[in-house]
């Protein structure tokens, strides 16, 4: 069992491809590069110990075709034998998939790089642009996403191919800037002292700006889980709620604009992920782009560069299986992440 070299990348078909993140995994099953995803029922990462396990009972179990490889995007950076995810509490152990599991290859990617892969070629039907900008069509992308956490990744043409970056960006620090951020900011949950993307955008952020916001108000805040906040906020009841969804739209846009300008992404900026689409209407009102565009002395150059929701289901199955298929056409790095039997 060895690691593959970097340009060893044409994996066999039948090929599983797995998004997992830290709340749900996702995955579909290529039979050959013609053929469509034939997805799965999603798994819930907290009903099973091990991925091992999930993959086991839901996947292999269930399905008379057996995969020969896999190709599974991770929420969390992937170093070593033995990959952790950042939100979840299992860990990937490749040589252990191939030992038991009966894959011959298997592949890990970051959970944003398949995002990433997937906005390479998505269509105008599988996103929504928000506010002005016009899309470069060979210019740098960047995309990001709050989930359970708060993915980022870039996205690069070089040498004719398509260049995933990915990263941990959404653990940048994030500051106050109005005098209301100033207000609530001492009332933010904070990790060792931080306030991250993360901390703010994803959905246990959403939950720390409402708490946040209530307790710079003395009041009481009654709402328990992200889905009531932003639905509340959404139906226009409650009135902290609706501050907070303001807000979260506000700190995403500032963190998609300082992506924006890192990656010089002319070619757009894509907000990935479930909590995206389900606050769309809030993402079209002003303030996203406004904090976007707020970037002096660059607000021009921010103003040129589109905006989108990715509205697509599960984009990064689509980027994963785009890679499968035509691997030359990316120039995904495999080296340290790369397995065969």
């Amino acid at each position: 069992m060895t690691q593959a070299s970097n340009h060893d990348i044409n994996l066999p078909f039948p090929i599983l491809i797995g998004d997992i993140g830290g709340t749900n995994a996702r995955f579909a099953l290529l039979i050959d590069a013609f053929a469509e995803p034939r997805p799965f029922p999603p798994v819930k990462t907290a009903d099973f110990a091990n991925i091992d396990e999930a993959l086991q009972r839901c996947i292999l179990d269930t399905t008379s075709v057996q995969p020969r490889s896999a190709i599974l995007a991770l929420a969390g950076p992937i170093e070593g034998d033995e990959v952790p995810l950042t939100n979840c509490p299992w860990v990937v152990r490749p040589r252990e998939m191939i030992a038991n599991l009966g894959f011959q290859d298997v592949l890990l990617v970051n959970d944003f790089e398949a995002q990433a892969l997937a906005i390479a070629s998505l269509p105008d039907g599988d996103r929504e642009q928000i506010g002005p900008g016009v899309e470069r069509p060979a210019a740098s992308r960047a995309v990001l996403g709050p989930g359970t956490g708060l993915g980022v990744a870039g996205l690069v043409y070089a040498r004719h191919s398509w260049i995933p970056v990915p990263g941990e960006g959404g653990h940048v620090d994030v500051g106050p800037r109005s005098e209301r951020d100033y207000e609530i900011w001492p009332f933010l949950e904070r990790i060792e002292g931080r306030v991250a993307g993360e901390e703010l955008l994803s959905g246990r952020g959403i939950m720390n700006i409402y708490r946040a916001v209530s307790a710079a108000d003395g009041a009481d805040a009654p709402l328990s889980t992200p889905a009531e906040v932003t639905a509340q906020a959404l139906a226009q009841d409650d009135r902290a709620a609706i501050e907070t969804l303001s807000l979260f739209s506000t700190y995403l846009g500032r963190v998609a604009g300082d992506m924006a300008m890192i990656f010089m992404a002319r070619g757009g900026v894509y907000l990935a992920g479930g909590i995206s689409q389900k606050i769309l209407p809030a993402l079209r009102g002003p303030e996203f782009r406004a904090a976007f565009e707020d970037k002096a002395p660059h607000r021009a150059l921010l103003g040129a560069i589109p905006t989108y929701v990715v509205t697509h289901p599960v984009a990064a199955l689509v980027g994963l299986a785009a890679f499968a298929r035509m691997p030359d056409r990316f120039g995904v790095a495999t080296e340290g992440r790369h397995w065969k039997r």
